[in-house]
Order: C-alpha cells, then structure tokens, then sequence
C-alpha cells in the first residue's frame, strides 16, 4: 500500500515515521525546505500521546525525546495569577505526572530523522484529486501528479486536503490573537524570578487579556537522565510565553509586526489595559527575534461536525480536522493519536480483509471523538478570556480578583 502525507507538521511526520516503520510504502510532502524552520509553543505530551508515540517510533527516538524534554512532575504547582501580579490560587500536585513538554523544534527534527528519505521538503502541494480509475492523487505546480491507494491531509489549520474534502472551510478565527515569545529566566530581575517560580501560570485580567507564562527546563528537569543524547533548542531555564487579546483591527494589525516593534506593541497593549509593569518584565526581557503573533483557530466541539465527509481514499488528520487553540496543550498530542490510530487501522486491512474504506471510516470516527474532547478542553478558557472583555465581564474580573487574591494569601 503507498501512502503519500501532505503537510510535515508534527502529525504527518509521526505519521510517516510509523508507516515507514511498519514497511508500507510512504512518502511526506512538506513545503518547508528546513525542519528546523517552525515556532509556536512548547509542546506538551501526557500519558496518551506518550504512548501513541511509542507505536509510531523506535524506542531510541522515544528515548532522545525524553532526555531532551522537561518533566512536569519535576515542576512547581502550576500558578493563576492577576494583572497585578498576585497570587489567585495554585493547579494540582504534579509529583504523579507523567507529562513531558519539549521544544517543537526538537521533536520535529526527530521525527523527521525516523520519517528519512521518505520525507520530501521544499514541496509544495497544490491540490488533490483522483484519476479517472478512482486512484487518490497529490498535485504539484511544478511537478507531475503523484498517486496513491490513500492520501492523507496532515497540513494544519488551513489545510488544502481538508477544504478539498469538506467543499470549504473546515475551522475558524476562535475570537483571540495569540503572541509569543522565548525570554531566559536568568534575564528577569530577582523578584520575577522568585514570583514566576520554576512552574508554569496563568495570568488574567479585564478586557480579555491574559498571559500564559510556560516554564521549561529540558536540561535540570529532564525527563531521562542522558546527557550525551540530548538535543533540546532549550538549553537552560526559559519562560515560554503566550500573550492573548480578544481579535479586533487592532490587535489583528499586530500581526504586521514582528521582533521589537511587535514587542513594543505588545507592551503597549497591556499597559493601557492596566497590568502592572513588573509582570510585563518577562515579555519586555525576551529575545525579540522570537516573538511572533498568530490568530487563534478553532473548529466546532461537537463530533458530528468534525470531519464532514463520506469516508474515502483521501482523508486528514490532527488540526485539518480538529483545529485547536492551544489553551489547553493538547493538539499536538491529539495528532500524534490520531497517526497512531490510522496505522493502527490500516494495518488491520491487511490482517483482517476490510477494505481500505472500511478502515478510513473507523479511524474518521474516531477522529472525531479525539478532536471535540480537545476542542472542548481548549474553547474553556478561549470562552473564559473572552468573557472578560465584556462589559459585566471585565467588572466582575476586577472586583473578584482583590478577593481571590486576599483568599491566597490566607490559605498560604
């Protein structure tokens, strides 16, 4: 069976990685010309994409990974913060979490590194279709068609495969424009570095405005003790941050900018919405060179709308299906389930005689299920930051959160 993967996003590549593992005929389309060449958050692996990973790779890919991640178990408390600074309340224990976070970068690279001479970059794919006999093809502007028994859509939030499938948009602007940057800890003031702690937080306050501060520490807290494997971008203590406004032509013009001057803007937004300057140090400290803005999309929550097509040869995964904001740390994890579960199923065409179909319409059920559990994860605090920017929101957040503040202080 040959299997061609349109997109190289961490989806596809998990999903070539073990279609060459298992010995199917496979080839990975991206058109990025470099693998290195991605940003966004830290990703974050539980339990679940933990173990979908270990069907897709060899377990020395697993192990490289492990020892170039962050263990959250290893981790403070998780903090809710206001705009102020202060203290709202804390997350759970996370000494029994088995949770990972690692650098995009690097687990991109290894699974491109399992993906191998299958994986094709600087190609661009123009469309899909199929032949007069029924057989799925991939499109290119400047090459000849390539066939397949099954074509897989892997390229994200606007994925070409997907809209092909669904005659149209397969997601939409969640309401939020996301920033994000990388800032050093030893680059913070003593003060910030007491208060930020060696935990990730939350902060929030009015006017829909809030600011995810991720810690990740690939080396002191690793996962796997290995130093000779290790491959982590993150070489030392780093706040990885995610800034949110609600979307409007203000803050979509954000996007126009990038390094200081989205910085700059950036600083601007949150000051003249009232936050305090100190809880500001660790955007104003940040490597300019990675702070980025990009709009938040998100597909439906509800399952029976996820993927609305008949099952065929041509089919998509991860967020061409299930674009998710990443407010909850799931997407990721959520498409390297769902390569784990298509070659799960294709292997049972074989095994078991069902058809190719058969096996696409299993995997598509699933799919879904996968995608609204995320979806609905995510659009919580999507719908809770946006709550804020009403009027009766953004009085109740500054009324509430002195209270909550003064609660903390009590109880700790």
């Amino acid at each position: 069976m040959r299997v061609v993967v349109v997109g190289g996003g961490i989806g596809g590549l998990a999903l070539g990685a073990g279609l060459r593992r298992q010995g199917f005929e496979v080839a990975v389309f991206d058109r990025d010309a470099d693998v290195a060449a991605t940003g966004g958050y830290h990703i974050t692996l539980d339990e679940q994409a933990q173990a979908a990973l270990r069907e897709l790779v060899a377990p020395d890919i697993v192990r490289r990974l492990l020892v170039s991640a962050s263990a959250l178990r290893l981790r403070d408390r998780d903090a809710l913060w206001d705009r102020r600074g202060r203290l709202l309340g804390r997350g759970p224990d996370l000494t029994g979490d088995v949770s990972i976070d690692a650098d995009r970068i690097t687990l991109r690279l290894l699974l491109a590194e399992a993906v191998g001479d299958d994986l094709h970059l600087g190609r661009t794919v123009s469309g899909v279709g199929h032949d007069d006999d029924g057989t799925p093809h991939v499109l290119f502007a400047d090459a000849a068609p390539v066939p397949a028994d099954l074509v897989v859509g892997a390229d994200g939030v606007h994925s070409l495969v997907a809209r092909h499938l669904a005659g149209g948009p397969t997601n939409r602007p969640a309401g939020i424009i996301g920033f994000s940057g990388r800032t050093l800890r030893r680059d913070l003031n003593p003060g910030e570095q007491r208060r930020l702690g060696l935990r990730s937080g939350t902060a929030m306050g009015p006017r829909g405005a809030a600011l995810y501060v991720g810690f990740l520490d690939a080396v002191g807290n690793a996962a796997l003790d290995a130093p000779r494997l290790r491959m982590s971008v993150t070489t030392g203590p780093t706040y990885i941050w995610g800034a949110m406004f609600p979307e409007s032509a203000a803050t979509d013009s954000l996007r126009d900018l990038d390094g200081g001057q989205l910085q700059d803007a950036l600083l601007r937004g949150f000051r003249d919405r009232g936050w305090a300057g100190h809880t500001l140090e660790v955007i104003a400290r940040a490597d300019p060179c990675s702070v980025a803005a990009f709009r938040f999309n998100a597909a439906s929550t509800r399952a029976a709308e996820l993927a609305p097509w008949p099952a065929g040869r041509i089919t998509a995964l991860g967020d061409a299906v299930h674009a998710t904001p990443p407010t909850a740390g799931k997407g990721a994890g959520a498409a390297i389930r769902d390569a784990a579960a298509l070659l799960q199923v294709l292997g049972d065409v074989a095994a078991s005689g069902s058809t190719l179909v058969e096996a696409v319409n299993r995997f598509e059920a699933g799919t879904r299920l996968r995608g609204s559990e995320v979806l609905i994860l995510a659009m919580r605090m999507v719908r809770l930051i946006l709550a804020t920017d009403t009027t009766f929101g953004a009085a109740a957040t500054a009324v509430t959160t002195p209270i909550l503040a003064a609660a903390a202080r009590l109880r700790h």
